[in-house]
């Protein structure tokens, strides 16, 4: 019987190959079903050096975290959001209206952990590699140390939800952000009763998933390849 081959050298496994993926399609934003239980200090560490290890344009690694465990805190950018959510509620109307205010947006108390991920575009000086003609991509490496921070929470069986709902003037004040710092995301975490199999928005009917083979074009926008 023909023995399975090795993977050569810095190759995934299957099962390596399969985790990945599974931790990318199951990934969910949660923002309730989490349980009281704390995230043990090696985990969020854990998950905070995944984040850490996320590409950044000219290796700047502007990201910094706040860890908030505090129901204090916790409480008062829970009023943020609450004074930020009434005035985007005014943005729909009808039936959109009334679905806005049923949905559940946050899980800002009920987490046990908050995390503040943050961007220093001043990081590395005033000239870095590689950013000199788009600025903006300090900012997408920190979305990149995000989505990494997400994935391995993921894998570790940890639900985040993305707080966006929320004014960064009054969030900088609180958790005293200096002036150049932008605040990119608050995260809530924690362990979860479940993860849905679909994410929420796509099940209550807010948007459906649109088909990737629409989102794909060849050599041009708007070119589709004639298969």
């Amino acid at each position: 019987m023909k023995q399975p081959s090795k993977p050569a050298a810095g190759e995934f496994t299957e099962a390596e190959k399969r985790g990945l993926y599974k931790a990318i399609y199951e990934r969910r934003d949660v923002r309730d079903r989490f349980l009281p239980a704390a995230i043990p200090d090696e985990v969020v560490h854990k998950l905070l050096d995944a984040a850490h290890h996320a590409g950044s344009v000219g290796f700047m690694q502007p990201w910094s975290f706040i860890v908030v465990r505090s129901q204090e805190v916790k409480a008062e950018v829970k009023a943020i959001f609450d004074r930020a959510n009434v005035a985007a509620a005014e943005a729909f109307e009808g039936e959109r209206r009334q679905l806005y205010s049923r949905m559940k947006l946050e899980g800002i108390c009920e987490a046990p952990l908050n995390v503040c991920v943050t961007c220093d575009p001043t990081r590395s000086g005033p000239h870095v590699l590689g950013r000199n003609t788009i600025r903006q991509t300090d900012v997408y490496s920190t979305c990149c140390a995000i989505q990494n921070l997400w994935l391995a929470a993921r894998a570790e069986g940890i639900g985040v939800g993305w707080v966006s709902i929320l004014d960064p003037a009054e969030l900088r004040v609180l958790l005293r952000i200096p002036s150049h710092v932008i605040a990119v995301a608050y995260l809530c975490l924690g362990y979860v009763s479940e993860f849905l199999p679909r994410p929420q928005l796509e099940t209550v009917g807010w948007l459906p998933r649109l088909p990737v083979d629409e989102l794909i074009y060849d050599e041009y926008w708007g070119e589709k390849h004639v298969r």
